[in-house]
């Protein structure tokens, strides 16, 4: 046996397995599994030896090939000083060269990467967060307050303006011909919410109530009927009524009305709750940008060997989503000329060797500091990320689970959680 360490996370083991190898594994297996196997004319544990050969030949030789091969392995293993616990992934056989006499191997194993954790503090960007300014906080309250308000109508002889709501009939009709879905009464249609299509509302502002209109619009050509996309439209529009927000208060009411639990509440504590909100929320758009900045930077600080067949398999993630958008033509070209498969793989070889190395830098550095996300974890922002959706959150949680992607979103959250942290001591340390 030859083991050859190619650097600290590959290594190559070269081997002859002569037949009597094989022959003794096999004696070996038949043996035991003569103690236990089932076959008829033979009383359990009393089936010769010779019998199981009989029967379970081929996966008896399969069985023998397997043993020698782990054997090998944990040999190897030995010899180079290796744990068990350092290998990542299995074994890939690369040359398998069987004779009558021996079988001649080739074994490719990847070891986890040994990464020294040194000072990577001038990795770290400088973070500059917003202060949160007093008209900020009174504009989100006012904002809060506001959506929560009640309409109210407008008894005055006035006009439309935005942020108003109509309440009104509409007919629409293309070429004189009113279509499915275009007809309403009474419909409550709040002017800036861009609820219907480009221009409608703007031809509504500045109508008062009991007015009769022809709007006319073009429906976008990206438009989901198809039968109405990119067509020109009437729509006969009469406003019943208008109606407006209740002006809102700023006062112990509103603090208890949007504290709830909170019976002495008070402006203070609303307005130090929403400077909070507003902070987390600032901080938050700030540390979207600074976070890739910080891999980035974490990537080129590290240097460390990479398991090839990680990279390998990051490679074929990347053509495998090349080719789905790739047409059937450009397919066929790629299944006939392997050699423009092996270029289309090499230019995705750069950024998968800089995933797999952040994969296992953030892996290093989130043992290091203790983060770790639990199943129960990810199982609840699955489901607020479905529920905000309108989605079925269990569905969806079986279905990430069934396909396998749990462990991607949870290291996601481990990601996010370690750079936050990373990013948190430039802040107190300013």
């Amino acid at each position: 046996m030859k083991v050859t360490k190619i650097d600290s996370a590959n290594a190559t083991i070269e081997a002859t397995i002569v037949q009597d190898e094989i022959n003794k594994s096999v004696e070996k297996i038949a043996k035991q599994l003569s103690k236990t196997a089932k076959i008829d004319g033979f009383r359990k544990g009393k089936v010769p030896v010779s019998a199981v050969k009989k029967q379970y030949g081929e996966k008896l030789v399969e069985d023998a090939e397997g043993d020698v091969l782990k054997a090998i392995l944990a040999d190897a293993l030995k010899e180079m000083d290796v744990d068990n616990s350092k290998l990542i992934g299995e074994p890939k056989v690369t040359k398998w060269e069987k004779t009558d006499e021996k079988i001649d191997v080739e074994i490719k194993i990847a070891l986890r990467p040994e990464i020294s954790i040194d000072d990577y503090s001038k990795a770290i960007p400088d973070v500059k967060l917003k202060k949160v300014t007093k008209k900020a906080v009174t504009e989100r309250v006012q904002e809060l307050a506001k959506a929560q308000a009640p309409f109210i109508d407008v008894d005055e002889d006035r006009a439309l303006v935005d942020g108003d709501t109509a309440k009104l009939n509409f007919e629409g009709s293309v070429d004189g011909v009113v279509f499915e879905g275009g007809t309403a009464e009474d419909f409550s249609l709040t002017l800036g919410s861009k609820q219907f299509i480009p221009g409608f509302e703007d031809q509504v502002v500045g109508m008062k109530k009991d007015e009769e209109k022809v709007i006319k619009v073009t429906f976008p050509a990206e438009y989901g009927g198809k039968e109405l996309a990119g067509k020109d439209a009437e729509f006969k529009v009469k406003i019943n009524s208008i109606q407006t927000k209740e002006k809102v208060t700023m006062n112990a009411e509103l603090a208890k009305k949007m504290l709830p639990g909170q019976d002495d509440a008070t402006m203070e504590q609303l307005n130090d709750k929403v400077e909070e909100q507003l902070a987390t929320e600032s901080k938050g758009e700030v540390y979207g940008d600074l976070k890739a900045k910080l891999l980035d930077n974490l990537v080129n600080h590290f240097n460390f060997d990479l398991p090839e067949f990680v990279v390998e398999q990051e490679i074929d993630l990347e053509l495998n989503k090349k080719a789905q958008s790739m047409s059937e033509d450009e397919i066929k070209d790629l299944r006939e000329n392997p050699t423009k498969v092996d270029e289309l793989r090499e230019t995705f070889r750069a950024d998968a060797s800089r995933s797999v190395k952040a994969t296992f830098i953030i892996d290093a550095l989130a043992a290091k500091e203790n983060i770790v996300v639990n199943e129960q974890e990810v199982m609840q922002t699955l489901y607020m990320e479905a529920l905000q959706t309108g989605q079925d959150p269990q569905a969806i949680y079986t279905q990430y689970k069934d396909s396998g992607y749990l462990p991607a979103v949870q290291m996601s959250m481990v990601e996010d959680r370690l750079l936050t942290k990373i990013l948190d001591t430039k802040v107190e340390a300013k």
